[in-house]
């Protein structure tokens, strides 16, 4: 017996010899986010984090030696994806608040509003804009099990012209105070994009118009031009990355548009040239219409800017009418929501204000699913449960069709076939 044991510990058992680890998920109910199919009595079997075979209980065949998981009182769908967002920035660290922090405290921040995402059931993110590549290094913590978090696409520092949004225009001239994405020119703008990829950008985030939260310049004036945006696009493209253009002004829309940009961001005044263009090209439209009201309800004693305040009394309605008429027109849309500027594990609140504003349920959980996981051209592997993809899901107690607020009360979250969350208990039941 001693010779076995010592002749088992030489040889080592090869990888196809080893048992696959199965997890066999029963839900009550599984939505189909492309159809708006339900799966009564359905089964996710999952293998070593992925979904292996899906659908109802009768047709997917068990090996009976998984671990069972009993979601049969809950419906299950894919884990949402917010495809604006600001990890490692909060509310709180608006307007001149936002000098005292350092790059490695919004880091930290960064750790904790992750989990406070996942745990709102939003199992991927991409971060448009980050001082200093805190989110390059939070992301690389989740990817390396350091800390909790969803999956990440992060852009680094955005890029912007000199005095425009993505500047830093708070400190007087003596400070001679410059953002890290800074770049003036088509020249310029190329080198930005090469460093920012450098340093770790899965994409690049640019400032195309003025912004609402800076100070000293106006949501609707253009900024960078369009020269520049192409310059900007064709350096990212050439080397794999795709580009979100921040654009609240008509023109700067319709300019990133025709430069071959794969999203815009905000879309405040964007107009129906603009909505064609879009359609045409089918570049996806990011609508943050949510943070309007965390702006102007809470803004002030946030530390907000007032004239950050103002410029939002001023495009903040007109933004989600702009939101309805491109919906009505059938432009593209992926769900991002600018979290960061709104405390974040809010997020889904947007899925039910996008049904207020006309869209149907099933179409604003696409957003957050099938559309944006095609827009970061992971569409093969998060915003569905087939076969292949990451074992990403989340569970509500009611029909999110029938009640999308559902969404803002998710009750369970399992990530890479892990679960994170689970606040169903005694209903969930794990059985060896």
């Amino acid at each position: 017996m001693r010779i076995l044991i010592m002749l088992l510990a030489a040889f080592p058992l090869a990888a196809a010899d080893v048992p696959h680890a199965y997890t066999a998920v029963h839900c009550g109910t599984l939505l189909d986010v492309r159809t708006g199919h339900g799966i009564s009595d359905a089964i996710l079997l999952i293998e070593d984090g992925k979904i292996h075979e899906a659908g109802a209980a009768a047709r997917v065949r068990l090996l009976h030696n998984e671990t069972a998981l009993d979601l049969t009182q809950a419906t299950c769908l894919p884990g949402l994806i917010d495809v604006h967002d600001h990890l490692t920035s909060d509310p709180t660290d608006s307007g001149y608040k936002s000098l005292g922090l350092s790059v490695p405290r919004k880091t930290v921040k960064g750790v904790k509003n992750a989990r406070i995402t996942l745990e709102a059931g939003f199992t991927t993110v991409r971060n448009l804009g980050a001082q200093g590549y805190s989110d390059i290094a939070l992301r690389d913590g989740i990817m390396a099990g350091e800390v909790p978090g969803p999956r990440m696409q992060a852009s680094g520092p955005a890029l912007g012209i000199t005095g425009g949004h993505c500047d830093n225009n708070l400190l007087a001239p003596q400070y001679h105070a410059t953002s890290e994405g800074v770049a003036d020119g088509p020249w310029a703008a190329r080198a930005k994009v090469r460093e920012v990829i450098k340093f770790g950008a899965d994409v690049v985030k640019i400032c195309a118009s003025g912004g609402v939260m800076s100070k000293g310049d106006q949501p609707g004036a253009p900024q960078y031009t369009l020269e520049e945006i192409q310059a900007i696009v064709d350096e990212a493209h050439k080397l794999g990355r795709k580009v979100a253009a921040h654009a609240h002004g008509t023109q700067s829309i319709k300019d990133a548009i025709r430069a071959g940009i794969d999203s815009v961001e905000h879309c405040s005044l964007i107009d129906d040239e603009g909505i064609a263009l879009a359609k045409q090209a089918g570049t996806f439209l990011v609508f943050d219409i949510y943070n309007d009201d965390f702006i102007m309800h809470q803004g002030l004693q946030a530390g907000m800017l007032p004239e950050a305040i103002e410029k939002e009394r001023q495009i903040g309605v007109l933004q989600r009418e702009n939101f309805q008429r491109a919906y009505k027109a059938g432009a593209r849309m992926a769900f991002g929501t600018d979290g960061g500027v709104y405390p974040h594990g809010e997020n889904a609140r947007q899925l039910t204000l996008m049904v207020k504003l006309g869209m149907k349920p099933l179409e604003a959980i696409e957003t957050a699913t099938v559309n944006a996981a095609e827009l970061l051209g992971w569409e093969h592997s998060v915003g569905s449960l087939e076969p292949g993809s990451f074992a990403d899901l989340i569970a509500v107690e009611g029909d999110p069709l029938a009640d999308i607020t559902q969404l803002e009360r998710v009750k369970f979250v399992m990530k890479n076939g892990e679960i994170v969350k689970n606040e169903l208990r005694p209903l969930v039941k794990i059985v060896q």
